[in-house]
């Protein structure tokens, strides 16, 4: 039986500088998508590339007094070194100025030539160059372009031009018959009457400028550079000479870009198609932009964000996360580095990175890290796989929409549940009751049937992460080699033996980053923070007086505790009341941090508290406990925390 086929594309980036991160969240989107559809069992070719011609260009580069080619040749191999960075897995990448992708152009332009779609006339109007867009002036605004809102130059030249008007009935019929052609809906209704406010025939060629594929037997006419730029779609995949390749995959299920091109895409594209007698692709998806702090990136503006800088900083998966999580597939979404910071602290490292990190510990401590056979499963063990059913069947239909950041948020929901499961069932306590050992083993089993799910539903997002995950799981068959299938619930096999590791996502402690001074450790009830932090200051400069003993220190009884629940306090706007499980039972710890930390961003971690302190009402609420916490002398606070190796009622010493 012939394997199904996906063909996804991402635009062909403009080499007029470096990109940034909203070209890299359309590349990660599209590879997600593309090894999403491969563990889906099906044969993929994923296309991305280089737009290398035009006016814009062959200026660059004689600012810069290198030739086009010397310039392009530069910023290209920047991009497929950021590619190779994030983890972009492409099948083909097409330079525009390559031979094979100039014998596509000119044959594409020859046979509408030959149909008599293509006509020579005088072109007079207006012309974008950064945009490489033509205007009328009715559609400038303010005398500028509508795109960019740069200033435009009239142009007037010799010209041969694309019937565009004769194939607009034809678009608006296909639309509306396959109204999934161009997405999300709210571009399509653009689109449509972008349409019916009236065509007019498309300039395809220039003579002010050579820097472009020469006109088939047409000396000094270059081919329009969205003309030659959208063919890449066909040059991927063997057109004009490998017609094998080509019936194997055109038309394409996905092309994917940025909403400001979308016009080109979805209106341009599949009218030069039409011309060719070509299918159309099913899909044109115009997402929205990635704003910083709510401004369209720009490099006029000084606001865009470099990837690489990035990844080098934070890793490659929190990037991939963040860009995947974060923003609603469709709508513009907003950039900040806090945004990524918290994301990445929530779910990768207290969430994801907490479950893995505290089964593995208590498996190592309590089965010597090899997995061991369920027993018999109680009602809340199968809540757990019924929750984990329907989850993994609501991600998968996500997905398929192409929501990835609400499917992100429903897998999401299953890693929290993994978490609460290990709370509800505490094997800590089962551990100390020979009795309960059949219990235990369930319960071990399950979260690391948990984990091994997870791992494989996430190796198409943030492959790294899962990679790693697999291998501390000490599974030995290859997680790349695996399919959909094997993400079918009860596929862990009893007598596997677990390789801890490091914790894959440690926490960015970016306020101890931040901050200049150095830290002190301070132990301090909430009301009193402040006077705690002066008692401090004798001993750090220098001062003698307040020297304790051993005997002293040993009173304070220091215990590793886990927040199990977080929440604002009804009466403080300083305070939240916490939960936390101390090893052998829970209590409520009130803490005046609630300027410094969100309630979700504590659960699950492990921190340290003074478990002897007698117990206070703060505001109406009873505190059994205090936390630890570091301040530095400009106001930053960090509570105190362990990771998930360190199980709660652990003595600090």
């Amino acid at each position: 039986m012939e394997r199904q086929k996906f063909y996804i594309t991402t635009p062909i980036y403009y080499p007029s500088d470096k990109l940034h991160i909203g070209h890299a969240y359309t590349t990660v989107v599209a590879d997600s998508l593309a090894r999403w559809h491969k563990f889906l069992g099906k044969e993929v070719r994923f296309l991305t590339g280089s737009d290398e011609h035009g006016q814009k260009i062959q200026r660059i580069a004689q600012e810069k007094g290198v030739s086009p080619q010397e310039y392009v040749d530069r910023i290209v191999a920047s991009f497929k070194d950021l590619w190779k960075r994030l983890n972009i897995e492409y099948d083909d990448f097409v330079r525009t100025t390559e031979p094979r992708h100039e014998r596509a152009v000119q044959e594409v332009f020859r046979r509408i030539y030959e149909k008599g779609d293509i006509y020579k006339s005088t072109y007079k109007g207006w012309y974008c160059t950064p945009c490489e867009t033509f205007w009328l002036e009715s559609k400038l605004v303010d005398g500028n372009c509508p795109d960019c809102g740069r200033p435009v130059e009239l142009v007037e030249e010799e010209s041969y031009f694309f019937k565009m008007s004769k194939y607009a009935d034809r678009l608006l019929k296909h639309i509306e018959e396959h109204p999934e052609f161009i997405q999300p809906e709210s571009r399509r209704n653009e689109m449509v009457n972008f349409i019916k406010s009236g065509l007019e025939d498309l300039c395809v060629s220039r003579t002010t400028f050579d820097w472009g594929v020469p006109v088939p037997d047409a000396e000094g006419h270059v081919i329009y550079v969205w003309f030659d730029a959208l063919t890449n779609y066909l040059t991927g995949v063997g057109f004009p000479d490998n017609q094998e390749l080509f019936a194997k995959w055109w038309p394409a299920d996905v092309h994917l870009m940025a909403k400001e091109i979308l016009r080109f895409h979805s209106v341009i594209w599949p009218i030069i198609l039409m011309a060719l007698d070509l299918p159309l692709p099913k899909i044109v998806f115009g997402h929205g932009w990635l704003l910083f702090d709510s401004d369209k990136m720009s490099k006029s503006k000084g606001n865009v964000v470099d990837p690489i800088a990035l990844i080098q900083e934070f890793g490659v998966d929190p990037i991939r996360y963040f860009l995947l999580r974060e923003i609603s597939f469709g709508q513009d979404g907003n950039f900040s580095r806090q945004a990524l910071i918290d994301r990445t602290n929530a779910d990768l490292a207290n969430d994801l990175g907490n479950l893995l990190n505290r089964s593995l510990a208590m498996l190592e401590k309590y089965h010597n890290g090899v997995i061991p056979a369920p027993v018999q499963l109680e009602q809340v063990d199968h809540d757990l796989v019924s929750f984990a059913e329907v989850t993994i069947s609501k991600f998968r239909e996500l997905i398929d929409k192409l929501a990835i950041n609400d499917a992100l948020a429903t897998l999401w929901q299953l890693v929290r549940r993994g978490n609460k499961y290990i709370d509800e069932t505490a094997p800590w306590a089962l551990a100390k009751d020979p009795a309960r050992k059949g219990r235990l083993d369930t319960v071990m089993y399950l979260v690391f049937e948990l984990l091994r799910v997870l791992a494989l539903l996430l190796k198409s997002f943030i492959p790294e992460t899962s990679a790693k995950i697999w291998n501390q799981l000490g599974i030995e068959e290859p997680i790349d080699e695996l399919l959909v299938d094997a993400a079918e619930w009860g596929g862990l096999k009893p007598g596997t033996v677990t390789r801890k590791g490091d914790p894959i996502f440690p926490r960015i402690d970016v306020k101890r980053e931040a901050a200049s001074a150095e830290m002190e450790i301070s132990v301090k009830e909430p009301q009193v923070q402040a006077e705690a932090s002066k008692a401090a200051k004798p001993a750090a400069e220098g001062g003698q007086d307040n020297l304790i003993d051993i005997s002293e220190f040993a009173k304070l009884e220091l215990v590793v505790a886990r927040v199990i629940s977080a929440e604002k306090h009804p009466n403080a706007d300083k305070l939240l009341k916490l939960k936390v499980d101390t090893g052998d039972g829970q209590r409520q710890i009130v803490a005046g941090i609630a300027k410094h930390y969100r309630p979700e961003e504590l659960v699950g971690r492990n921190v340290i508290i003074v478990a002897n302190l007698k117990p206070a009402v703060l505001r109406g609420e009873r505190s059994e406990g205090m936390l630890l916490a570091a301040t530095s002398a400009d106001g930053t606070l960090e509570i105190v925390s362990v990771s998930g190796q360190i199980a709660p009622g652990s003595r600090v010493k």
